[in-house]
Parts: C-alpha cells; structure tokens; sequence
C-alpha cells in the first residue's frame, strides 16, 4: 500500500523469477493509473511518469535499431537530466546492461571505460563530446555514438546520431525484455581506491532491497514527497536518492545537470518544495556558511523538508546540530557504498546521536571483527563487514578483488568502526587508511606520484587530512628541490598539476613544505619503506 509523505511505507513488492528492473520502476505506475504523476522536474522541463515511459521506450526501441543485443552494454556520459533517466531505464527495459559515467573525467578515462566495458553505444552529452574526440577512432568495440546536445567543434555528422532524430525515429511502445531477477542490469564504478575504478556488477533485482529496506522503512518515503541529490546519478548514492527512490515510491525527483554550490542547492530546494534533501559533509557545512555571510540576501526558507541525508564522509556532531539549530531540520548520517548499492547503516529520525552513523538498516546484518576475523565484543574497534540482499555479485574482470570483499554473504567494507552498548555505531577510520573526498576514495600514493612528476618537487608524501571543518582531504607534504620556495602561488600550481594529470577531485588540498628535511632525499627521488614511513611522520606533525 502507497502511503503519504512521512506515513510508514512499504510497499513489500515481489520479486518473480521473471523480473526487469525498468518495468518495475517505470511501467507499473503506468498500470496503477499513476502516468499523470509528476516524476521529474529539471529547470523549465517537467515530466510526467507516462511522458517517462515513453522515452524509456524510444531509446529501447533505439537501441535494437542499432543492434544492441541482450546483455551488451551501453555506456552513459550525461548530466542529471530526463535524458540520463530515459536512457538509465531503456538500456535495461531492452535487456542491455546500463554503465553509467561522470561527465566530468578526461579522455583517457573513457577510453579505459569503453574498453572496460566493450560497450556497443556510447550515450553522451555534447559538452563531453569533444573530449571523447581523440580516442573515437581506436575503439575496437564501440559501433555507434549517441550525442544529446548538438556536438560543438564541428565534429563531422556521419560520426555520431542526435540523440533527438534517433529517439523521434523510434517507436513509443515496447515490451520489457524477458531478463530475470539475477541477470545483470548496471554496472557502477568503484571511485578506484586501488588503482583504476572497478566495476561493481548489479542484478535486475538489487535496488527493491534498498527500497523497501532504506526508502520505506527509515525515509517512510511516500508518493508525496520531493527528492532532490546534490549527488549525481552516475554513482549509487545519488542513483539511489534522485532516481530510484522516488521512482519505487511513484514520488517526485529535482534534477540539476550541473554541479551545485551551496546556494543554488539551498535554493532549488527551497523553490521546489523538497521534502528529502540529500547531501553530503562538505557540501552541508558549506550552506551553514553561505547562511551566515553577511551579504547573503536571502534568508532560505527549507520548511518543506522533513528529512535531510548525509553520506560519502563521516558527518561531524557539530554540523548535525549546528544543521538542526539553523534549520530545524535532523540530518541523518549514513554510510553505504557501491558494492551495497547504497546505505546499510544509518541515523534514524527522531534518535540520532551527533557522531554516530547510526544503527542497521533493517535488511541489513552488520559485524566488526579483529583482523584474526573474530567478532569483537561492544567497544573494540574492528572492521564493519555487512550481509544484505542489494550487495553486488562480483567486480567485472577482478577475481582478486571479488575474493578478497566479497566472501559469501559478507562484505568486507575496509571501514572501522565500534559498536557501543546500545547497538550505535561510531565510525574510527579506514582500515587501509584512505580518505574520501566528494564519495570518491582517494589513494595517497597515486597523489603522491602526481605531485612528482613537477619539476620543482623533489619528494612528496600524501596523508589524510581532516581541516578545521573535520572534513578528510588528501594532505601533501613536499620537498621541494634546491633553489626553489614555497609560495602560496606555488601551491596553487601544484594543486593544479595534480589536476591535470588524476581525476580533480584528488588533488592534495593542504600542501606544505619545508627545506629543513630535503637531506633525507639527498641523491635524489628515494622511495624505500623507511622514507616513506619517515615523511608519513612528517606530514602528520605538520599539516
């Protein structure tokens, strides 16, 4: 039973043998007479479930016109839009297996996903096309390009379909494929916290668990609501929150197609009358910030929200109550990740305790264990594995990797956390310690590499930071070679170094450096254990 925005909801759907993912989020509010609902609203657009259901049929129907097969894959560049909804549903509707990717990476990334991949169609924006322009010609797998935008830089027309002529072409009816609840529907990238992304591989059947277990019985999301993620769909928690879960309650999502600051957030939200506002650390503590400028004109009014949602980093107590002070509004922690698909431990309205991530999602078993891999007693700090029914069968193509996360029913997180008395758990680090920045984790050697590669660097160290806003970051410690000083100017071209050459998100925030220690690297870039650990040290006392 469907129930109102707040009221207990769950809608226990079933899972038949014979099962398509995009029939049971899409299609079946067709069937329930909910087509006239409002699902998406993205700046001037707005579109109802049965104008979705049309769209999603087209780019099926598009795609076995250009020969795509059951179970092939599709890879997908776009922005939060109704074209990244359409094409997300329509890829699995026809049977194919949807990957979606950031708009936001550089060429050779899409080259390694398109191999990866060995995607037949590439689905991308127009402003990402360019990009993708020099490594067109040496995909051995890719047979068709789909722009959505019209392509900039002159790019020859034979090279790609537009996305408008190629949906207007195809037809608004279709029949789901005949896939089953454990065929593969998705692929999502892993943020590559050992070397490059993995694939996490999903079934047709995996987002009902967090729907019914995360959704409905800690959001009680209803048909009511409003949802809006300043997390983008090409990664799970903001697939969860801007898509899925409004969609498995008949609800209302608020795209945006680019990246948003502190204030479009607090104002798209305010606007559309958002009743669950997802976000993350950074971006919270950055809104309390843009209500106490003195220049800010607007006093931001978020009384439609009922719920607010953290994930990707640890929240600190001071933003949780801060948040409630400001807004009156109770921001729940949460912890998820890609392999689960989404939040598996979480905050609950009305009990949450600033600090703690929470407790169990119902669904969901946890554990902590010693690294002898005994379950240790309430108070010991060990790592969290989960149990569940959304966690992802196995990483494409990395055996290793799938052995070592996944065994049996467990997932081994590589989170630490402790246990108190009353069943809350408390988040105490990773275990490989690795920081996460934007959801993304990030390695301290791949940044460490990065930074010496510049000319005026003559060793670096990498290490999680938390700043003054208890946020990680990576934190760089240089040496910088003899001759050179260390000037704010410098910082930022360092910083802009790393950016160029590793995903931008990874770049070292504080760096400093210190001409004292450059003995400890005379005859050059020495990288044995002992320095390593020796400027680990280092960068520890002095960021």
């Amino acid at each position: 039973m469907i129930g109102t925005a707040g009221a207990t909801y769950s809608m226990n759907l079933s899972i038949t043998e014979s099962y398509n993912l995009a029939d049971q989020f899409v299609d079946r509010h067709i069937r329930e007479g909910r087509g006239a609902r409002r699902a998406v609203i993205c700046g001037d657009a707005s579109l109802s479930y049965a104008e979705v259901a049309t769209l999603v049929n087209r780019v099926g129907n598009g795609l076995l016109r250009v020969g795509v097969q059951e179970e092939q894959r599709v890879l997908l560049v776009l922005p939060d839009s109704p074209e990244f909804v359409a094409a997300y549903f329509g890829i699995m509707k026809m049977g194919a297996v949807a990957v979606p990717a950031s708009p936001a990476l550089r060429a050779q990334d899409y080259d390694y996903f398109l191999n990866t991949t060995r995607a037949r169609v590439l689905i991308v924006c127009s402003s990402v096309f360019p990009v993708l322009a020099s490594i067109l010609g040496r995909q051995h797998y890719l047979h068709q390009v789909i722009v959505v935008g019209a392509p900039q830089d002159g790019a020859p027309q034979d090279s790609y379909l537009s996305w408008d002529k190629w949906l207007n072409e195809s037809s608004p009816n279709l029949e789901p494929a005949l896939t089953s609840k454990d065929d593969v529907a998705f692929w999502l990238w892993t943020s590559g916290s050992t070397g490059r992304p993995k694939a996490a591989v999903h079934l047709h059947q995996d987002w009902i668990s967090c729907c019914e277990n995360y959704a409905g019985q800690v959001l009680k999301i209803g048909p009511e609501d409003i949802t809006f993620s300043s997390s983008h769909l090409f990664h799970a928690y903001g697939l969860g929150n801007g898509l899925m879960f409004p969609f498995y309650a008949g609800a209302s999502t608020v795209l945006l197609r680019g990246n948003a600051e502190a204030g479009e957030i607090l104002e798209t939200a305010q606007n559309n009358k958002v009743t669950l506002l997802f976000s993350v650390p950074a971006l919270y503590s950055a809104m309390l910030t843009e209500t106490r400028q003195n220049d800010t004109r607007q006093n931001y009014d978020l009384g439609s929200v009922r719920l607010a949602v953290s994930a990707t980093n640890p929240l600190s107590s001071e933003i949780v109550r801060d948040w409630k002070k400001r807004f009156g509004i109770e921001i729940l922690d949460g912890i998820g990740s890609t392999e689960v698909l989404h939040i598996y431990l979480s905050a609950r309205p009305g009990s949450v305790r600033p600090g703690s991530t929470g407790q169990a999602v119902p669904g969901y078993e946890l554990r902590i264990i010693d690294q002898s891999g005994v379950e240790v007693e309430p108070g010991t700090i060990g790592e969290l594995l989960v149990a569940g029914e959304s966690i992802a069968p196995y990483y494409w193509n990395s055996r290793s990797m799938t052995v070592n996360r996944m065994r049996g029913n467990w997932f081994y997180t590589g989170d630490n956390y402790r246990m108190d008395e009353q069943g809350f758990f408390w988040y105490a680090g990773r275990s490989h310690g690795l920081p996460r920045v934007s959801s993304q984790w990030v390695s301290p050697g791949e940044v460490a590499n990065a930074l010496m590669e510049h000319p005026f660097v003559l060793n670096a160290a990498v290490v999680p930071y938390k700043g003054k806003d208890h946020l990680e970051t990576p934190g760089a410690f240089v040496i910088l070679r003899e001759g050179i000083a260390a000037t704010p100017n410098l910082t930022r071209d360092l910083q802009d170094f790393v950016k160029e050459r590793i995903t931008p998100h990874r770049y070292p925030h504080p760096i400093k450096s210190d001409g004292d220690v450059s003995r400890t690297a005379e005859g050059g870039r020495h990288r044995s254990p002992d320095f390593l650990v020796e400027m680990e040290s280092l960068v520890w006392r002095l960021l």
